[in-house]
């Protein structure tokens, strides 16, 4: 793969006003009195960087004893950073993988903060309205299939004027959750179509360019024609993408948005840890590549002012900064996994 560094996007005005509104409305129900000081380090998922920046913001006007900070350096280094204890919180959107269980000396505690959905983000000159399904999507990122004109591709859209230019494929490089879970999609929905397994890290095809986080995706497909990469949407919407719509289990094409995520997530039975998957589920509305992310802490804590940060930032991202996420083209919790989240905060002790 040919390799592209790090860029970051910014959110747009749009997107600041929205959460400075949501910050406002919070805030005026929640008490006024700090009751706890100190800093909460966090670092990890790139699909929670709008979320994470939106709340920090707005927990300020909550609890401006507490300063909160989130480096977006992806779930992979997030998840190390937890184990190397260096933060107090991680931000990843797949489940600790079982080769580095080990790396993990405490329980770890599994917080779901968010659902949305992959994009399927291109930029071909001309073409809006792109559809695929899991099989070509799979033929496309194993490099099967490699200019726009491609029958396969034309088959899915035949009201649409495809160029014969080749396909230039944006991929993550770095140890991503975003990656982990559209892979997933891809063994789940596209069967011996995909080859190349599900993990944080794929060995995409060599012609595929790989960079370093979402934004970095993002940036990549807006400033290269006839490319097309995965993204979270938030991402994807702030950067100006096109998306395309994919096809469901249900046989129905559908766009990424909140309202699609929130019905792909409406399917989801969680595990007793409040770990689960949100992609290929069933319901005519239900975006296919649709998925969730946590906020990982340690069950037991080295002090009790610790116990007592992290109950409350976690507390207001499970409550108030819900009403956030819509915004930012993300999916708040069921509410059946908002609560039993909110319950489990009760486990944090020291």
């Amino acid at each position: 793969m040919q390799f592209r560094g790090k860029q970051v996007a910014a959110a747009t005005g749009a997107v600041a006003a929205a959460i400075a509104l949501a910050a406002c409305s919070s805030s005026s129900s929640s008490s006024s009195a700090p009751s706890v000081s100190g800093t909460i380090n966090g670092a990890g998922s790139t699909f929670q960087t709008n979320f994470q920046q939106g709340a920090i913001q707005a927990f300020k006007s909550v609890d401006s004893g507490i300063t909160v900070n989130y480096s977006a350096v992806g779930s992979g280094t997030g998840r190390d950073d937890l184990a190397a204890n260096t933060v107090l919180y991680a931000g990843s959107d797949s489940p600790i993988p079982s080769k580095d269980a080990s790396d993990f000396k405490k329980t770890v505690l599994y917080f779901p903060v968010q659902v949305g959905p992959i994009a399927i983000a291109y930029n071909v000159s001309g073409v809006t309205g792109l559809k695929l399904d899991a099989t070509v999507l799979a033929e496309i990122f194993a490099g099967k299939i490699t200019t726009w004109s491609d029958p396969a591709i034309k088959a899915l859209n035949p009201g649409l004027s495809l160029p014969s230019a080749s396909i230039n494929l944006e991929v993550r490089s770095d140890s991503s959750g975003t990656t982990a879970n559209f892979s997933q999609y891809l063994v789940d929905a596209a069967g011996s179509a995909w080859t190349l397994g599900t993990s944080s890290i794929i060995s995409f095809p060599k012609s595929a360019h790989a960079n370093d986080g979402g934004s970095a995706v993002a940036a990549a497909v807006k400033a290269t024609s006839d490319s097309i990469g995965y993204v979270d949407f938030s991402t994807a919407t702030a950067t100006g993408l096109n998306a395309a719509s994919i096809k469901n289990s249900a046989g129905d094409y559908v766009a990424p948005s909140s309202a699609s995520a929130a019905a792909a997530a409406s399917h989801v039975t969680p595990a007793a840890n409040l770990t689960f998957l949100t992609v290929d589920e069933p319901g005519a509305t239900s975006y296919p590549i649709t998925y969730q992310s946590w906020d990982l802490v340690y069950e037991t804590q080295p002090n009790a002012n610790d116990v007592a940060l992290l109950k409350a930032y976690l507390g207001y991202l499970l409550g108030p900064a819900q009403s956030q996420l819509k915004p930012l083209n993300l999916a708040p919790l069921p509410s059946s996994i908002d609560s039993a989240a909110v319950a489990q905060l009760s486990k944090i002790t020291s």
